[in-house]
């Protein structure tokens, strides 16, 4: 019995040590929890908010969230956002999967010790490759805007419209996307073409 319990404990100590353990745990249960524990949003564009609040792993050395710690946030908010939507399901059933293909973050107040907060993502469109979404860390202390990440869900195996067509069971024209990401989006496509030059691949298949 004292063997098991100790090679538990060292299981779990491995697991934890080299692996983003909480990651791994957080993200299936957040899509766990959305599948099976929350009502279904039918509003392909509603803003779904998922709360959160800053722990001691959460800190860097100026006692405030690590930067990147957002960036994960918004990653186990977007799965559950896009469970509850319905996006995730569609998918799978066209045999198809989404990636990050790009994200960019703009930070205007630390998030402290203990504080809480809500990461409110919404869909803010697609074209003919990739979904756009974005997160919005809003402190509940005041409701401050504390940082704004926006990212693009490159689709792959099928096409964002299919997946609202699949969703809605008809033809869904994507609305307009807002100017400053038209902007973040011809920043990135001229990225790929600088980085498409200087690898020599020209005008092959383009960034996934």
């Amino acid at each position: 019995m004292l063997g098991l319990l100790v090679a538990s404990l060292a299981l779990a100590l491995a697991f934890f040590a080299l692996l983003d353990g909480w990651y791994l745990v957080r993200v299936p249960c957040a899509v766990l929890r959305a599948r099976l524990l929350q009502p279904r949003v039918r509003d392909l564009l509603a803003e779904q908010r998922y709360a959160g609040r800053v722990l001691p792993s959460d800190l860097d050395l100026l006692l405030h969230m690590n930067n990147a710690r957002y960036l994960r946030e918004a990653d186990v908010a977007r799965a559950a956002h896009l469970t509850r939507c319905g996006v995730l399901g569609a998918l799978r059933e066209l045999g198809a999967h989404a990636v990050l293909a790009a994200s960019c973050a703009r930070y205007r107040r630390s998030l402290r010790l203990l504080e809480p907060f809500e990461v409110r993502t919404r869909l803010l469109g697609w074209d003919e490759r990739a979904f756009y979404l974005e997160a919005r860390f809003v402190s509940l202390r005041d409701g401050f805007l504390c940082a704004l990440l926006r990212s693009r869900q490159h689709v792959l195996g099928t096409s964002p419209d299919r997946v609202v067509q699949h969703l809605c069971k008809r033809k869904v024209e994507p609305p307009e996307l807002p100017e400053d990401l038209q902007h973040w989006i011809n920043y990135n496509e001229a990225s790929s073409q600088l980085l498409r030059a200087e690898s020599g691949i020209g005008d092959a298949p383009k960034d996934q």
